[in-house]
């Protein structure tokens, strides 16, 4: 097999998923297509130079259903004969674009690849493509379906964490996020979205609210408390599965939870041959990618299984990995994963998470890929490992090596 390596990692900047937010009159095939042409751009790539382009996104409904990765080819300036693939992993769709496109490098199906996702929240509500896990009692009581908030309350009160923890872990966030931006650390990747005329309608990340503080958190209400104790009552749903514990402690809300947010993400794979005939430098290696199933009512604890596994599959251990990005679905995710690894905190989502910059659900696995190379890079570290939680109970990874 050969080695599949980066040459490129880019995304847009995140606008709030709302009526109000900055990209909310764009549509995911407009983000998706612009995107393409700069990863084009960048690389002095011709239209017919990939070999596909895999695409995720969650909602496949409406304007971001009919697969979506072929219209943005369509919509690009690629050439009409490089067909499109639009996949869903939930959370994971955008770092498993990555994953399947490196592995098809690896097994020789293909030079090179664009691969990443978009989700536009704004536009296209999360949940309103009706999923059959959330919606079909046949799977879910068997699973007992609760939903993700619920499932986060679950593993901060099953591991210890207390609402003053996941807080402080919010807190950090917006910080470091601030100031990355602050120090220029997104430049390379972050790409501005202009409208047709040229003129600039986002260029920085907007959902963030830098100067949070722990006060301004502690008056925020639990966001899953009712939905819980009250109607429908899903804290006896998940007690039906996890009888030993007395009661659901609800520490998450807004602050402490991933931010809904519009957004698109790509990166550029190829093999060696790739990179000599576009004149590219690679600047990782894709070493490693994993994904596994778990628990479906607990929903989010993938990171910690799915990381022994690609650790044990490339023959390495924690103790190998220089920066870690997990994200930050919810606060009870990172603070699970690094109390499993007893990872320090200084090496996890050294510039922010999605509690500070939002979690545009289809694009932000490729996004964190993305985050992480940049920062090996700025730090000049060598590996570095990527990981998300999934809904419905799965894991997905990636590690990369610089070059």
């Amino acid at each position: 097999m050969t080695d599949a390596f980066i040459y490129d990692a880019a995304r847009t900047p995140r606008g709030k998923g709302r009526a109000d937010g900055s990209l909310h009159e764009v549509t995911a095939l407009a983000l998706s297509a612009r995107l393409l042409n700069a990863v084009k751009e960048r690389n002095g790539l011709d239209g017919n130079a990939v070999e596909d382009v895999i695409w995720g996104n969650v909602t496949q409904v409406k304007e971001q259903g009919g697969c979506l990765a072929r219209s943005a080819v369509l919509a690009s300036d690629l050439d009409e004969r490089i067909p499109g693939l639009s996949i869903n992993r939930f959370c994971a769709s955008g770092m498993e674009a990555v994953n399947l496109a490196a592995n098809q490098v690896k097994a020789g199906a293909g030079k090179g690849y664009i691969a990443g996702g978009v989700e536009m929240m704004g536009r296209v509500p999360m949940g309103s493509d009706g999923a059959a896990i959330a919606v079909d009692p046949s799977v879910a009581m068997k699973t007992y379906f609760v939903p993700q908030g619920i499932s986060a309350d679950i593993i901060a009160t099953e591991y210890g964490f207390t609402r003053e923890e996941a807080d402080n872990l919010a807190v950090e966030s917006q910080r470091r996020a601030a100031q990355a931006w602050q120090e220029g650390r997104f430049a390379r990747s972050v790409v501005p979205v202009r409208d047709q005329n040229g003129l600039t309608i986002l260029d920085r990340d907007e959902y963030m609210r830098p100067g949070t503080t722990m006060e301004d958190l502690a008056k925020l209400k639990p966001a899953f408390k009712d939905i819980g104790e009250v109607m429908p009552g899903f804290d006896k749903v998940a007690m039906l599965k996890y009888p030993h514990l007395e009661r659901i402690d609800h520490i998450h809300h807004a602050g402490n939870s991933s931010g809904i947010v519009d957004g698109a993400a790509a990166v550029l794979i190829g093999n060696e041959e790739f990179g000599k005939a576009h004149g590219l430098k690679p600047r990782a290696r894709i070493r490693g990618t994993a994904k596994i199933g778990t628990d479906p009512t607990i929903m989010l604890t993938g990171p910690v299984p799915v990381t022994e596994k690609i650790l044990a599959d490339s023959g390495m251990s924690i103790s190998d990995i220089d920066l870690f990005e997990v994200n930050e679905a919810f606060a009870a995710v990172v603070l699970r994963f690094m109390q499993a690894f007893q990872v320090d905190p200084g090496k996890v989502n050294v510039n922010g998470g999605a509690m500070a910059l939002g979690h545009p659900l289809g694009a932000t696995g490729a996004i964190i890929i993305g985050t992480l190379l940049d920062e090996l890079e700025r730090q000049d570290k060598e590996v570095g490992l990527a990981t998300l939680c999934v809904a419905s109970g799965m894991g997905a990874a990636t590690i990369i090596e610089r070059v």
